[in-house]
Protein backbone atom coordinates (compact mmCIF):
# COMPACT_ATOMS: atom_id res chain seq x y z
CA UNK A 1 0.00 0.00 0.00
CA UNK A 2 1.74 3.70 -0.76
CA UNK A 3 0.86 5.93 1.98
CA UNK A 4 -1.34 8.89 0.99
CA UNK A 5 -0.28 12.30 1.25
CA UNK A 6 -0.41 14.13 4.78
CA UNK A 7 -0.74 17.82 4.45
CA UNK A 8 0.20 19.27 7.54
CA UNK A 9 -2.58 21.56 7.30
CA UNK A 10 -5.48 19.30 6.86
CA UNK A 11 -4.37 15.82 8.90
CA UNK A 12 -4.95 15.28 12.38
CA UNK A 13 -3.09 12.87 14.55
CA UNK A 14 -6.22 11.34 16.78
CA UNK A 15 -5.06 9.81 20.06
CA UNK A 16 -7.72 7.61 21.88
CA UNK A 17 -7.96 7.31 25.43
CA UNK A 18 -4.44 7.88 26.46
CA UNK A 19 -5.02 7.31 29.87
CA UNK A 20 -2.69 5.93 32.42
CA UNK A 21 -5.49 2.98 33.03
CA UNK A 22 -4.44 2.06 29.58
CA UNK A 23 -0.83 2.79 29.19
CA UNK A 24 0.73 2.80 32.36
CA UNK A 25 2.37 0.66 34.85
CA UNK A 26 -0.10 0.20 37.56
CA UNK A 27 -2.76 0.91 35.60
CA UNK A 28 -6.35 -0.90 36.25
CA UNK A 29 -6.06 -2.04 32.22
CA UNK A 30 -2.64 -2.20 31.53
CA UNK A 31 -2.12 -5.87 32.27
CA UNK A 32 -4.48 -7.05 30.15
CA UNK A 33 -2.89 -4.95 27.50
CA UNK A 34 0.66 -5.17 28.23
CA UNK A 35 1.48 -8.30 26.41
CA UNK A 36 0.23 -7.15 22.89
CA UNK A 37 1.37 -3.62 23.94
CA UNK A 38 5.17 -4.88 24.73
CA UNK A 39 5.26 -7.01 21.49
CA UNK A 40 4.33 -4.12 18.99
CA UNK A 41 6.18 -1.66 20.77
CA UNK A 42 3.56 0.63 21.41
CA UNK A 43 4.57 3.47 23.94
CA UNK A 44 7.95 4.02 21.82
CA UNK A 45 5.76 3.71 18.29
CA UNK A 46 2.79 6.41 20.24
CA UNK A 47 5.89 8.98 21.33
CA UNK A 48 7.76 8.27 17.95
CA UNK A 49 4.33 9.58 16.37
CA UNK A 50 3.30 12.17 18.80
CA UNK A 51 6.54 13.71 18.37
CA UNK A 52 6.77 13.84 14.55
CA UNK A 53 3.37 15.20 14.60
CA UNK A 54 4.31 17.88 16.73
CA UNK A 55 7.72 18.44 14.33
CA UNK A 56 5.65 18.62 11.32
CA UNK A 57 3.33 20.66 12.43
CA UNK A 58 0.28 18.43 12.00
CA UNK A 59 -2.57 19.03 14.68
CA UNK A 60 -2.99 16.97 17.83
CA UNK A 61 -6.30 15.83 19.05
CA UNK A 62 -6.97 13.57 21.88
CA UNK A 63 -10.53 11.95 22.04
CA UNK A 64 -10.80 10.48 25.43
CA UNK A 65 -13.39 8.21 27.17
CA UNK A 66 -15.60 9.08 30.02
CA UNK A 67 -14.02 9.67 33.26
CA UNK A 68 -15.43 7.17 35.62
CA UNK A 69 -17.83 8.96 38.60
CA UNK A 70 -19.90 7.26 40.83
CA UNK A 71 -23.40 6.54 39.39
CA UNK A 72 -22.14 6.18 35.76
CA UNK A 73 -24.01 3.77 33.67
CA UNK A 74 -25.70 2.42 36.92
CA UNK A 75 -29.45 3.56 36.23
CA UNK A 76 -28.97 2.87 32.33
CA UNK A 77 -31.06 0.26 30.76
CA UNK A 78 -28.59 -0.80 27.97
CA UNK A 79 -25.27 -0.43 29.09
CA UNK A 80 -22.64 -2.13 26.82
CA UNK A 81 -20.79 -5.11 28.14
CA UNK A 82 -17.69 -2.38 28.22
CA UNK A 83 -19.44 0.03 30.33
CA UNK A 84 -20.40 -2.21 32.95
CA UNK A 85 -16.69 -3.64 33.27
CA UNK A 86 -15.79 0.45 33.66
CA UNK A 87 -18.62 0.03 36.54
CA UNK A 88 -17.36 -2.80 38.35
CA UNK A 89 -13.61 -1.47 38.14
CA UNK A 90 -13.89 2.16 37.76
CA UNK A 91 -11.68 2.57 34.57
CA UNK A 92 -10.18 6.05 34.05
CA UNK A 93 -11.81 7.24 37.53
CA UNK A 94 -12.14 11.12 37.31
CA UNK A 95 -9.44 12.95 40.12
CA UNK A 96 -7.35 9.59 39.97
CA UNK A 97 -3.94 8.34 38.60
CA UNK A 98 -5.71 6.38 36.44
CA UNK A 99 -7.96 9.14 35.13
CA UNK A 100 -4.73 11.23 33.90
CA UNK A 101 -3.70 11.27 31.21
CA UNK A 102 -0.20 9.38 30.55
CA UNK A 103 2.36 11.66 30.59
CA UNK A 104 4.24 11.54 27.51
CA UNK A 105 0.87 12.26 25.72
CA UNK A 106 -0.84 15.11 28.06
CA UNK A 107 -2.48 17.98 25.97
CA UNK A 108 -0.71 21.08 24.82
CA UNK A 109 -1.70 24.27 24.16
CA UNK A 110 -2.97 23.99 21.08
CA UNK A 111 -4.12 20.63 20.91
CA UNK A 112 -8.06 19.35 20.36
CA UNK A 113 -9.53 17.96 23.58
CA UNK A 114 -12.71 16.57 22.19
CA UNK A 115 -15.33 16.21 24.95
CA UNK A 116 -15.72 12.59 26.68
CA UNK A 117 -17.08 9.56 24.69
CA UNK A 118 -19.48 7.60 26.66
CA UNK A 119 -19.18 4.28 24.63
CA UNK A 120 -16.27 3.74 21.87
CA UNK A 121 -16.99 6.33 19.09
CA UNK A 122 -14.71 9.39 19.75
CA UNK A 123 -17.06 11.16 17.74
CA UNK A 124 -20.63 9.93 18.74
CA UNK A 125 -22.31 12.47 21.18
CA UNK A 126 -19.37 14.54 21.20
CA UNK A 127 -17.50 17.93 19.62
CA UNK A 128 -14.83 16.21 17.59
CA UNK A 129 -16.41 16.21 14.19
CA UNK A 130 -16.84 20.26 14.78
CA UNK A 131 -13.52 21.11 16.05
CA UNK A 132 -11.65 18.96 13.68
CA UNK A 133 -13.71 20.59 10.73
CA UNK A 134 -13.36 24.40 12.42
CA UNK A 135 -9.54 23.50 11.49
CA UNK A 136 -9.80 22.73 7.98
CA UNK A 137 -9.07 19.17 9.23
CA UNK A 138 -9.69 15.87 6.28
CA UNK A 139 -7.00 13.01 6.86
CA UNK A 140 -6.98 11.46 10.29
CA UNK A 141 -4.27 9.17 11.65
CA UNK A 142 -5.94 7.31 14.68
CA UNK A 143 -4.05 5.88 17.38
CA UNK A 144 -4.55 4.82 20.77
CA UNK A 145 -6.34 2.19 22.36
CA UNK A 146 -8.30 -0.50 22.16
CA UNK A 147 -7.81 -1.33 18.19
CA UNK A 148 -11.21 -3.19 17.94
CA UNK A 149 -12.81 -0.85 20.07
CA UNK A 150 -12.43 2.79 20.33
CA UNK A 151 -9.87 3.23 17.44
CA UNK A 152 -12.19 0.92 15.29
CA UNK A 153 -15.45 2.45 16.47
CA UNK A 154 -13.82 6.44 15.91
CA UNK A 155 -12.25 5.41 12.81
CA UNK A 156 -15.58 3.93 11.68
CA UNK A 157 -17.27 6.66 12.19
CA UNK A 158 -14.82 9.34 10.52
CA UNK A 159 -14.80 7.31 7.52
CA UNK A 160 -19.01 7.19 7.30
CA UNK A 161 -19.04 10.99 7.94
CA UNK A 162 -16.07 12.09 4.96
CA UNK A 163 -12.66 12.06 6.69
CA UNK A 164 -9.67 9.74 4.99
CA UNK A 165 -8.62 7.61 7.49
CA UNK A 166 -5.68 5.65 8.35
CA UNK A 167 -4.52 2.96 11.10
CA UNK A 168 -1.38 2.08 12.64
CA UNK A 169 -0.96 -1.10 13.35
CA UNK A 170 1.71 -0.66 15.94
CA UNK A 171 0.39 2.39 17.34
CA UNK A 172 -2.63 0.50 18.82
CA UNK A 173 -3.21 -2.64 21.43
CA UNK A 174 -5.76 -4.87 22.11
CA UNK A 175 -6.39 -7.54 24.65
CA UNK A 176 -5.10 -10.61 22.39
CA UNK A 177 -3.13 -11.02 19.21
CA UNK A 178 -6.52 -12.35 17.30
CA UNK A 179 -8.16 -9.53 18.03
CA UNK A 180 -5.51 -7.33 16.58
CA UNK A 181 -5.51 -9.50 13.33
CA UNK A 182 -9.60 -8.67 13.77
CA UNK A 183 -8.88 -4.79 13.55
CA UNK A 184 -5.84 -4.42 11.25
CA UNK A 185 -6.90 -7.96 8.60
CA UNK A 186 -10.42 -7.99 8.83
CA UNK A 187 -12.19 -5.18 9.87
CA UNK A 188 -9.74 -2.71 8.84
CA UNK A 189 -9.85 -3.07 5.17
CA UNK A 190 -13.60 -2.78 4.98
CA UNK A 191 -13.21 1.26 5.50
CA UNK A 192 -9.68 2.79 6.35
CA UNK A 193 -8.13 4.22 3.31
CA UNK A 194 -4.53 3.05 4.96
CA UNK A 195 -2.98 0.90 7.25
CA UNK A 196 0.43 1.51 8.07
CA UNK A 197 3.17 0.61 10.23
CA UNK A 198 4.97 3.40 12.28
CA UNK A 199 7.81 3.53 10.46
CA UNK A 200 5.88 3.66 7.24
CA UNK A 201 4.03 6.14 8.48
CA UNK A 202 7.16 8.40 9.75
CA UNK A 203 8.61 7.87 6.17
CA UNK A 204 5.21 9.75 4.49
CA UNK A 205 4.63 12.51 7.00
CA UNK A 206 5.68 15.98 5.96
CA UNK A 207 8.71 17.76 7.37
CA UNK A 208 12.35 16.20 8.06
CA UNK A 209 11.56 13.55 10.03
CA UNK A 210 13.58 10.24 10.06
CA UNK A 211 11.92 7.17 12.01
CA UNK A 212 14.70 5.75 14.64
Amino acid sequence: MTPPRYDKESTALVLVDPYNDFLSEGGKVWPRVKPVAEAVRLIDNLRALHAAARKAGIQVAIAPHRRWEPGDYEDWQHPNPTQIAIMRRHSFARGEWGGDWHPDFAPRPGDIIATEHWAQSGFANTDLDQQLRQRGITHLIIVGLLANTCVESTARYAMEIGYHVTLVRDATAAYSEELMRAAHDLNGPTYAHAILTTAQLLAALPGPVIAE
